[in-house]
């Protein structure tokens, strides 16, 4: 396989953990030193951090949303993504659903267990207007 595919799978099953509030799996797709930097929320770094940062996540809301690359260069052991993702949000504490538009950059390191995360940050993009 090849590694750009390799990391486009990596993005698939991130974005079916998100999908399916799998905080472990989410976590278990970084590298040992990876870095979450969330949108208006502490950074975590470490998988205990990580695993913490996703469980809080996934105990407020529920996500459904598709990602779209629209970058993908690999650089040898090292590989950044730039993408976005749209769909929709469920909040947990009053079941409001909304729109969720992000785009991220991620940064990907080849480890001995394969490609990894090493950094990830998004920001909020605003949804399309109605007729856009």
């Amino acid at each position: 396989m090849s590694d750009t595919t390799a990391v486009r799978e990596l993005l698939d099953t991130y974005a079916k953990a998100l999908n399916t509030s799998d905080a472990a799996l989410a976590a278990s797709l970084y590298a040992p030193d990876g870095v979450f930097m969330p949108y208006q929320a502490p950074t975590a770094a470490g998988p205990q951090q990580l695993l913490e940062a996703y469980r809080q996540i996934f105990e407020q809301i529920q996500l459904d949303v598709e990602f779209t690359i629209e970058d993908l260069t690999v650089d040898g052991g090292t590989a950044h993504a730039v993408t976005g993702s749209a769909g929709r949000v469920t909040v947990h504490a009053d079941g409001s659903r909304a729109p969720e538009r992000n785009r991220e950059l991620f940064v990907f390191v080849r480890t001995d267990e394969g490609w990894r995360i090493a950094r990830y940050m998004f920001n909020k993009t605003a949804p399309a207007s109605a007729g856009s």
